[in-house]
């Protein structure tokens, strides 16, 4: 339950108050005319906005029969983000895993990540970067500057979407073109500043592009951002919380005849900090991340056959960092580790999406067949001059995902659709001594009733396959301190989930006043995840000193000087559990919009009956939004609630509330400008999984200025 003790300042409780009243604007109105009292926006809207993530096909957000959230390029504008998670943290069932030393990124969904849980897109392409050490064992790195949206797809629901997303996926989209360009308009340049408190720092990015007529498009946009160590909301300094990143983003597309468009896309991102390592406390190291992610695709809608859908992509992605050792501990001193010695752990990934629907009629019912296959090879190699644990814990190898798809949406009337899927997925793992293989046909099933006119129920089944990654299966080594043995389990069984989920969409239009509109989704869902892989204590305990760099053979002599311990080893767990309800709602009367959005979900190993240490704690977020002088301006502003986590999980936390304030203006068509004020109150608080408080009052200002023409 969310806490009471948040109401503990009278000025949070009347904000609070007044913005659980009103709801959470981050859910838009509906595209159609307004009357003269509702006057037309600019402002997306968000349950309409259409998405293809959930079933590869168009439809709006409100008609997709599943939890699928979308982040906007508005939203983006509006919040000014210093990174992916700031944009993340109002959806319903989602939760991210930050470290203050290292600007990675993990997403959860509905209690799962890590290991590939979520399918992590970036314009189609997987991000399978991974380390073990004591932060996420999955991370990416992504300026949110280069985001145009952000699709989230909650539980195995998008089986078409690859291997592996029991959790659900994440599906991120770069700007375009069309991000600077109306259609009437053949060429512009957008230069856009940022600059924030409190450590956050300052960015710049620069965009243009051009139209060559109907036959052809370009796209390009760097970005600079420097950011310092910040300050929590007790006024303490987060230590190595700064970084630079600097990237490159250049799209291209060709269009040879009618409905084809050939796509090339390229995106490179460099981002440098220093921090003592994944645990905060072992050596220094300076890091260099480089990010890269090629695409090139075809797509092929044809005007005037209806079988033809067809879309190709091919793409590559990698990361890598290279660490340098500044200042080695005693631990690596002892290991022969000197300054100037370099660990290189680089994981690219190779893969390619091929599908077509077709549409067609079978008496009364109307049909949307999508079929294709997908297959994703990964490449890990680990180069480790500096002790050696990386390379123990991160192994080098190669894994290999195949998998092949079909899903017909089938609609009878303006009352019935039904949803029938086959995935089969096939993988094989590599790592030198070791290998193992496996493959699983994943069925889904989804029927979706409309018995009044506004409200449409449905009820899903899907299973998702996820198989071992290379790390799990061969993760081999002495952990520095304490001394203790993680060992390798080539015979992990692939962890499967079967979902069952039910929802409500409800829209309705001109509900108190011509032109407005209500939309909300419900959903409810239990995810059962057979052979569930968590790492765990395995063979008798063993004495290891209390003193880092102390010999083990001291513990033979010296008893009191040490301490039982045992080795660990990733194993399955016959089976995990999760379960939860989730919400999204908004009204939108023109001249101002309120939504809200919550989550609740707990989860736990059936076996041992405890709870599971990635089920982020119960969310509850609203936001009000006013606009005027004929939506040129929009000021608002935002609650957040975050409940305590089970005092039974590893690393308990406690509740928290934060309201953020935001305004935003267009000059013209050309000149617009936002600001916003994150954690009004200054609150001191540690968001779910973090190691480190995360930020205190923020003011973050940003000013866009375009010039373009026909």
């Amino acid at each position: 339950m969310i806490r009471s003790n948040y109401m503990r300042s009278r000025s949070l409780a009347t904000v609070a108050v007044f913005a659980l009243l009103v709801g959470s604007g981050t859910l838009a109105r509906a595209q159609q005319a307004p009357a003269a009292q509702a006057p037309a926006s600019d402002e997306p809207v968000l349950l309409d906005a259409v998405t293809v993530t959930a079933t590869k096909t168009s439809e709006k957000l409100i008609d997709t029969l599943g939890g699928v959230s979308q982040v906007t390029r508005t939203e983006i504008d509006r919040t000014q983000p210093a990174s992916v998670s700031d944009l993340l943290k109002t959806v319903p069932g989602v939760a991210t895993q930050v470290s203050s030393n290292d600007p990675m990124q993990s997403i959860n969904i509905r209690g799962l990540q890590d290991f590939g849980r979520v399918n992590v897109l970036v314009d189609g392409a997987r991000q399978d970067y991974q380390i073990s050490g004591h932060g996420a064992n999955g991370s990416f790195y992504l300026e949110p500057e280069f985001i145009d949206n952000i699709d989230i797809v909650r539980g195995p629901i998008s089986n078409l979407y690859g291997s592996g997303a029991i959790g659900g996926v994440a599906s991120f989209t770069t700007r375009g073109i069309d991000s600077i360009l109306n259609p009437d308009q053949n060429w512009g340049v957008e230069q856009k500043v940022g600059v924030s408190s409190n450590g956050l720092g300052a960015f710049t990015s620069t965009s243009a592009g051009m139209r060559y007529g109907s036959i052809a498009d370009i796209y390009g946009q760097f970005i600079y951002r420097n950011a310092g160590s910040y300050r929590d909301g007790g006024n303490d300094r987060i230590s190595d919380s700064g970084k630079d990143n600097f990237g490159g983003l250049l799209k291209f597309n060709y269009h040879p005849g009618d409905g084809q468009t050939v796509s090339l896309s390229a995106l490179s991102q460099k981002f440098d900090f220093t921090n003592n390592g994944t645990s905060k406390a072992g050596s220094r190291f300076r890091n260099d991340v480089t990010t890269s992610t090629f695409t090139a695709g075809y797509k092929f809608e044809s005007p005037d056959n209806p079988w033809i859908n067809f879309n190709a992509k091919v793409y590559y992605s990698e990361t890598e960092n290279e660490q340098t050792l500044l200042r080695p501990n005693a631990t690596y001193q002892g290991l022969g580790a000197k300054p100037g010695s370099k660990i290189t752990d680089r994981i690219g990934t190779v893969g390619f999406d091929i599908y077509n629907t077709s549409r067609f009629s079978t008496g009364v019912i109307d049909h949307a067949l999508t079929y294709g296959v997908d297959a994703a090879f990964d490449k890990i190699k680990v180069r480790d001059q500096a002790g050696g644990y990386v390379s123990a814990f991160t192994p080098s190898g190669d894994r290999r995902l195949l998998g092949a798809y079909v899903q017909d949406e089938m609609r009878y009337s303006d009352w019935l659709r039904v949803q029938a899927g086959l995935r089969y997925d096939d993988y094989k793992l590599d790592g030198g001594r070791y290998n193992s293989s496996g493959s699983h046909w994943s069925p889904k099933f989804t029927v979706g009733v409309t018995p009044i006119k506004g409200i449409e129920l449905y009820g899903t089944y899907a299973e998702g396959y996820r198989a071992p990654s290379l790390s799990e299966s061969l993760i081999s080594g002495l952990h520095p301190f304490p001394a203790f043995v993680i060992l390798p389990n080539p015979n992990l069984r692939p962890e499967v989930g079967r979902n069952i989920e039910a929802g409500t969409n409800i829209k309705y239009d001109n509900v108190f006043r011509e032109g407005d509109n209500f939309r909300a989704k419900i959903t409810g869902f239990i995810n059962n995840v057979d052979d569930y892989i968590d790492i765990g204590p395995t063979g008798s305990p063993y004495l290891v000193p209390f003193i880092p760099g102390m010999p083990a053979s001291v513990c033979s002599v010296r008893p009191q000087l040490c301490f039982p311990i045992q080795s660990q080893q990733y194993v399955n767990i016959a089976k995990a559990r999760l379960m939860g309800v989730e919400l999204e709602a908004a009204y939108d009367w023109g001249g101002g919009f309120i939504s809200v959005a919550a989550s609740h979900t707990n989860g736990k190993n059936k076996v041992s009956n405890l709870p599971l240490n990635t089920v982020a704690p119960n969310k509850a977020s609203g936001t009000l939004g006013l606009r005027f002088w004929d939506d040129r301006l929009t000021i608002g502003s935002r609650l957040t609630l975050v409940g305590a986590t089970s005092r039974k999980v590893s690393e308990p936390s406690d509740g928290y509330g934060l309201v953020d304030v935001f305004a935003s203006y267009k000059y013209s068509d050309n000149v617009s400008a936002s600001f916003a004020i994150d954690n009004v109150f200054n609150r001191r608080y540690k968001a779910f999984l973090d190691s480190d408080n995360s930020p205190g009052l923020a003011a973050k200002f940003a000013l866009t200025v375009k010039l373009a023409g026909k």
